[in-house]
C-alpha cells in the first residue's frame, strides 16, 4: 500500500535541485546537495536501506541508515520503484568494496539527511529497465514511462544535440529559419494529402504539407536567399520501419546557386550532425554516382556500399547458347546480369531454392546459379553453356574458385530489383556488413521523367518543380524520357536520405512542364495558378534539399526503426496507442463541417 501523503507535500516549495543524479563525483565528497527523482532500485541490506536514485541525468545511490536518522529510514521501507523523491544529504565516498566503475557516480554516495515524497506510484505496465524484454506495441501505450528507459532518453537528447548543431551551422552559412504554413493547398506531389476540412468555407479543405516545396520556392522569389526549417510533414501512406505520417525533415533553399554549393553545405550539414550526435567525423565531399552508374552496378538507386557483391551485365556472355528461355527472354528486350558471392560453393540445394523464392518476390520468374569449384561448373542448365563462356564469366564476374554466381535475365527492371534485393539480402545473410561504418555518396543525373504504363503518361521522376540539365533540354520535346533532371539525391548505408534538385524558375517554362505531366490549362490554374504568378515577377535561380531528420538519426545510432527517435511515434496501421486515435468525432463536430460519415 503507497504511504499516505498530503497535497502540500508533493511541491517543492523551498530548495531546488542542486545536482542532477548524473553529476555528482569524488570531487563532491563533503557537499551538501538536494536531489529529485525517481525510485530505480530499493536495496535492504540488514537494515542500512540503499536507493538508485534516477533521473535523465543518470543515478545516484543514496543511503539511509537508522542509526543515523531513524525517521528517514522507517520512511524509505515504504518507498517502491518509480516513487519520486526530494533528498537531501551529504555526499560520502564509497566503500572499497563498493565502488562500481560502471557508473559515473559509482564512486560516491549521498547520506541522506532528509527525505520527502513528492508522488507515489502505482506498479507499472513494465520495469523501468532497459534489460527488460518489453514488446513495441506495450512501448507505445506507454510512451511516457518508455521516455524514463535509457535508450529512449538518449536518443532523445542525441535528436537534441543533432537540432541544434543543425541550427547553428546554418546560421553561421547565413540561412534563415522561417516557418510556413501547416494548413495549406492540396497540390500533387506523389502521395496521398492529409485533408483538414474548413469550417469556415464549407465544403473546402486545407492539406497538411508533404513538404514546404512550393513555399521555400515562394521564399525565394521573395528574396529570402537562404532559407532552412526543421519541418513537420505529412504524407497519407503505408508505412514501413522508415515511414512515418508524420515526419521531420531539414529543409533548405537557396537563390543564386550550383549543384556544387548545395551539396557543400549539406555535407557540412551532415558532418555536424553525425559530430554532434555520436561524436563521430565524417570525411566530406561524399563520392558522386550517376543514376546510370548505380543501377548498372548495384541495381538500386540507393546502393549500400559498405560491402561488395557489385552486379555485372552477362547478357552478351550467355546469349546464343542452348538455353531457350534466357534466347527468348533477350529477343523480347531482355537483359542478363549476375553478382558473384564468394565461397557460395557451400550453399545446399535448400538454401538455393529459398534464395531463388526470394527474388520471386520481386517479379524474377528464376534465379540461374552456377558453383565453380575444383571439379568444374556445377549447375542443374550448366550444361547449355560451353566452356568458352563460363572463362567470360569468370573474367567479368572475377569470379574465383569455390564462388558461385546468380544470374536474372528478365526485363531490365526486373532484373536490377531482384538482384538489388538478393545483393542486400546476402550481405546480412553473411555478415559482410560491417557495424558501425557510415558510407554516404550523392546520386546525380536521375530522369527527369518516368512513364505511367496505367495512366498512359509522363510522370515526375522526382517532382514537378525539378529543372532538367541544360545539356539535355533539346531532347525534351523528341525524347523526353531520355532527358536527365538537375536533381541528386543522398544515400547513407543504403538508405536515401535526402533528395533535392535545382528549381525551375521561368513561368513559361514551368508552365511547359506541367502540360508534358498531362495537367490542363485550367487544372494548372486551379492548383499552381498562385505559384506560376509568382515566378513572374523575376523569380531568381535557385535549388535546395531536404534531409530526413529522422532516418538519419536513426541510422546514426543504429537503431531498427524511426519510432525509436520521435517522441511520439504512430504504429504502422498510422494509430497512436497512446491517445487511441484516429477516433470519431462528434455529430455536432461533424455538423459544423458539413460533414457527413457514410458507409
Amino acid at each position: 500500500m503507497s504511504p499516505e501523503i498530503s497535497f502540500k507535500d508533493g511541491f517543492i516549495n523551498k530548495t531546488l535541485r542542486t545536482h542532477s543524479c548524473g553529476s555528482l563525483r569524488r570531487s563532491d565528497v563533503g557537499k551538501k546537495v538536494v536531489l529529485m527523482g525517481w525510485v530505480q532500485h530499493r536495496r535492504d541490506h540488514g537494515g542500512v536501506i540503499f536507493i538508485d536514485l534516477r533521473d535523465r541525468h543518470g543515478l545516484t545511490q543514496i543511503v539511509f541508515n537508522p542509526e543515523r536518522n531513524h525517521a528517514n529510514h522507517a520512511a524509505a521501507e515504504d518507498f517502491r520503484n518509480e516513487y519520486v523523491l526530494y533528498v537531501e544529504g551529504e555526499v560520502e565516498t564509497r566503500p572499497a568494496d563498493a565502488l562500481n566503475p560502471n557508473l559515473s557516480t559509482g564512486e560516491i554516495e549521498v547520506r541522506v539527511d532528509k527525505v520527502r515524497l513528492l508522488n507515489p506510484s502505482e506498479p507499472t505496465p513494465f520495469p523501468i529497465d532497459d534489460s527488460s524484454n518489453v514488446t513495441e506495441e506495450m512501448r507505445l501505450t506507454y510512451r511516457y514511462l518508455d521516455f524514463r528507459m535509457e535508450k529512449m532518453n538518449k536518443a532523445l537528447a542525441a535528436r537534441h544535440r543533432i537540432t541544434h548543431a543543425v541550427r547553428n551551422f546554418l546560421n553561421a552559412e547565413g540561412f534563415l529559419e522561417i516557418e510556413t504554413p501547416l494548413l495549406t493547398k492540396s497540390t500533387p506531389e506523389g502521395a496521398r494529402d492529409y485533408l483538414v476540412p474548413s469550417r469556415v468555407n464549407p465544403g473546402s479543405f486545407y492539406a497538411l504539407p508533404q513538404s514546404p516545396q512550393i513555399m521555400k520556392q515562394l521564399l525565394m522569389v521573395g528574396g529570402i536567399d537562404k532559407y532552412f526549417q526543421i519541418c513537420r510533414c505529412f504524407r497519407d501512406e503505408d508505412l514501413r520501419a522508415d515511414r512515418q505520417p508524420e515526419f521531420t525533415q531539414i529543409d533548405m533553399e537557396m537563390s543564386y546557386v550550383n549543384q556544387d554549393e548545395i551539396f557543400r553545405v549539406t555535407e557540412g550539414v551532415v558532418a555536424a550532425m553525425f559530430k554532434a550526435g555520436i561524436n563521430k567525423d565524417i570525411a566530406f565531399p561524399f563520392p558522386r554516382y550517376t543514376h546510370k552508374e548505380v543501377l548498372d552496378r548495384y541495381g538500386i538507386d540507393k546502393p549500400d556500399t559498405r560491402f561488395g557483391l557489385e552486379l555485372f551485365t552477362a547478357t552478351e556472355i550467355l546469349s546464343g547458347s542452348d538455353f531457350k528461355i534466357f534466347n527468348q527472354t533477350i529477343e523480347q528486350g531482355g537483359i542478363i546480369k549476375g553478382l558473384v558471392y564468394p565461397g557460395g560453393v557451400s550453399f545446399s540445394r535448400k538454401e538455393l531454392d529459398d534464395l531463388t523464392a526470394f527474388v520471386g518476390k520481386y517479379g524474377a520468374k528464376g534465379l540461374a546459379w552456377f558453383k565453380f569449384t575444383g571439379e568444374g561448373v556445377q549447375s542443374p542448365i550448366a550444361k547449355f553453356f560451353s566452356h568458352a563462356s563460363f572463362d567470360s564469366l569468370r573474367t567479368a564476374g572475377k569470379i574465383k574458385e569455390g564462388d558461385i554466381a546468380f544470374f536474372v535475365c528478365d526485363k531490365e527492371s526486373v532484373v536490377n530489383e531482384s538482384l538489388a534485393a538478393l545483393r542486400n539480402h546476402l550481405g546480412h545473410l553473411g555478415n559482410l556488413i560491417p557495424e558501425g561504418v557510415f558510407n554516404l555518396l550523392w546520386v546525380v543525373d536521375f530522369p527527369l521523367f518516368k512513364y505511367n504504363d496505367e495512366e498512359k503518361r509522363l510522370e515526375s521522376e522526382h517532382h514537378p518543380f525539378t529543372a532538367p540539365l541544360p545539356d539535355d533540354l533539346h531532347l525534351l520535346e523528341t525524347h523526353p524520357l531520355k532527358v536527365r533532371s538537375s536533381s541528386y539525391d543522398l544515400v547513407l548505408n543504403g538508405t536515401e536520405v535526402a533528395s533535392g534538385s535545382i528549381r525551375i524558375h521561368n513561368f513559361a517554362f514551368q508552365q511547359k512542364i506541367f502540360q508534358m505531366l498531362g495537367l490542363e490549362d485550367q487544372e494548372i490554374e486551379e492548383k499552381f495558378g498562385f505559384f506560376i504568378n509568382a515566378l513572374r515577377y523575376g523569380a531568381p535561380p535557385h535549388g535546395g534539399i531536404a534531409p530526413g531528420l529522422d532516418r538519419i538519426v536513426t541510422i546514426m545510432l543504429g537503431l531498427p526503426s524511426i519510432r525509436d527517435v520521435i517522441a511520439f511515434p504512430k504504429t504502422q496501421k498510422a494509430s497512436c496507442l497512446m491517445t487511441q486515435s484516429p477516433s470519431s468525432v462528434s455529430e455536432k463536430q461533424l455538423k459544423d463541417l458539413r460533414l457527413r460519415i457514410t458507409k
